[in-house]
């Protein structure tokens, strides 16, 4: 008779514990995710932050963290999290306990591996009693986002192209003509467009007469990314290292040029976010946002091809005439033809065009940069 009390007061005992710790285990728990960064180059470090916060006056046995974030993100060890990554997203699964109005700080070094915007809005918390027969599960939503953008390639690792092209930009600074500033006239010459004829100065000396244009101090620098990696590729990079490289190259050419003072945009054929093809450019401009602009335009190039580059090309071609002075820079793993006849059209509109060749796959395997590129790709693994 006393073990069937005994057995009939434990069974109350459980019964209780799971009432008060299982279903009502969440109901004053705080969850809190903020990261030290909201942005950062591919290759550097950021720190992520969970607070939790226990506000009842009893204690929760067990509390489990699910998180899913993108797999481009390398975490530290941590005992306590079970990591398991695929190729797009890694689950985070944590275990522990929270003592009676506690309050705890969880810190997560993170190396970013991956360029992208990256939305980590979502977690699943879950509790319950010691013995598991109740639990309790809540849904977060968060608002966290995390930028990447291309990881910098040091100058004197870019393709000597550059640093030629660097050296004749640096002239061109103080020989580029000025379209509003007006110095006086001179003789027609071979490619002058019809809108700087000057008429009166014409009429009066017999012959076609010409604005002559003041020289302004920098060129409108347009950088332009050729997502195709080759003229046989359909939609898909199929060589996403080699575009990447592309893309590193872009970043780098923006933030030499607007370190030095000069202006810079950037445009590209890829998939965007928006349907407006005008996302996918930013026009030369200078300062310290304009950077953060362009970098944030190449963190969200997605590796699939919006549309040929030579067509894209010909969008820079201005209409009814009218002359274009802008220099552009176009950063390309290949030229074809159609390509080439692009060229020739924008150079015959006034600008001013130079090509950087991106590397293919195999000369870039034999390069210290390639190593650098694989070692900021995503690792699959699987961690406790």
């Amino acid at each position: 008779m006393e073990f069937f009390w005994l057995l009939l007061i434990a069974g109350v005992v459980v019964l209780l514990q799971a009432l008060v710790l299982g279903r009502r285990s969440l109901r004053q728990i705080d969850y809190e995710r903020k990261l030290s960064r909201t942005y950062c180059h591919v290759g550097e470090d950021i720190e992520m932050i969970e607070i939790i916060q226990n506000k009842r006056r009893i204690p929760v046995p067990w509390l489990r963290l699910e998180s899913i974030l993108p797999a481009g993100f390398q975490f530290g060890h941590q005992a306590e999290t079970a990591i398991s990554e695929g190729t797009l997203y890694q689950n985070h699964t944590s275990l522990f306990s929270l003592s009676a109005l506690t309050r705890i700080t969880r810190r997560h070094q993170i190396t970013c591996r991956q360029r992208g915007v990256f939305h980590m809005d979502s977690a699943l918390m879950s509790a319950g009693d010691v013995f598991g027969l109740a639990r309790a599960n809540r849904p977060l939503r968060i608002e966290s986002t995390m930028t990447v953008y291309p990881a910098y390639t040091a100058i004197d690792e870019m393709p000597e192209a550059y640093r030629s092209w660097q050296g004749e930009v640096e002239v061109r600074r103080w020989t580029n003509e000025d379209p509003f500033l007006i110095t006086g006239v001179r003789e027609y010459g071979s490619g002058d467009p019809m809108n700087q004829i000057h008429w009166k100065a014409t009429a009066r000396t017999g012959q076609l007469q010409v604005y002559r244009q003041g020289y302004s101090a920098d060129p409108d620098v347009m950088i332009l990314l050729n997502i195709e990696i080759s003229e046989q590729m359909w939609r898909v990079v199929t060589e996403p290292i080699v575009a990447e490289c592309g893309l590193s190259y872009c970043a780098t050419i923006a933030a030499d040029l607007i370190g030095k003072g000069m202006k810079a945009g950037f445009g590209h054929n890829a998939i965007i976010a928006t349907e407006d093809e005008q996302d996918a450019r930013i026009l030369p401009a200078y300062g310290s946002e304009q950077l953060s602009a362009l970098l944030q335009c190449m963190a969200e190039v997605q590796l699939k091809s919006r549309l040929p580059f030579h067509e894209f090309l010909q969008s820079f071609v201005p209409q009814h005439g009218q002359s274009n002075n802008m220099d552009i820079l176009i950063v390309t793993p290949h030229v074809s033809e159609p390509i080439k006849q692009a060229i020739t059209t924008l150079e015959q509109s006034g600008s001013t065009v130079s090509i950087l060749h991106v590397p293919g796959i195999e000369q870039l395997k034999k390069s210290n940069h390639y190593q650098t590129m694989q070692d900021h790709q995503p690792r699959k693994k699987v961690s406790v």
